[in-house]
């Protein structure tokens, strides 16, 4: 198993964002991805216009899964129309001396 971080964007509006969030967080449990940590990161401007909005909601995750499970993870985001962005980024372990 690997640690990655996803940050994920929501969109504002509260009950997209409940809905997105809760089916994220089933599709992470229905894959046997294990959530370590979750953060709330709060509302920020985007970079550019995503969907035609540009306020999002961000959340960081950081969980460890098998690297098969992401690209079946990937597709199964696209899906999510609760789900503006996503971005998987594996996190190097650090060697023991």
């Amino acid at each position: 198993m690997r640690r990655y971080e996803l940050t994920v964007i929501f969109p504002m509006e509260e009950d997209q964002h409940r809905a997105g969030r809760e089916q994220l967080l089933s599709d992470l449990q229905a894959n046997g991805v294990e959530t370590e940590k979750t953060d709330e990161l709060g509302e920020k401007a985007l970079a550019y216009e995503i969907k035609k909005r540009t306020r999002g909601r961000y959340v960081l995750l950081v969980i460890k899964s098998d690297p098969s499970k992401i690209t079946v993870l990937d597709r199964i985001f696209k899906l999510n129309a609760n789900l503006l962005k996503y971005l998987f980024v594996r996190i190097e372990e650090q060697e023991q001396k």
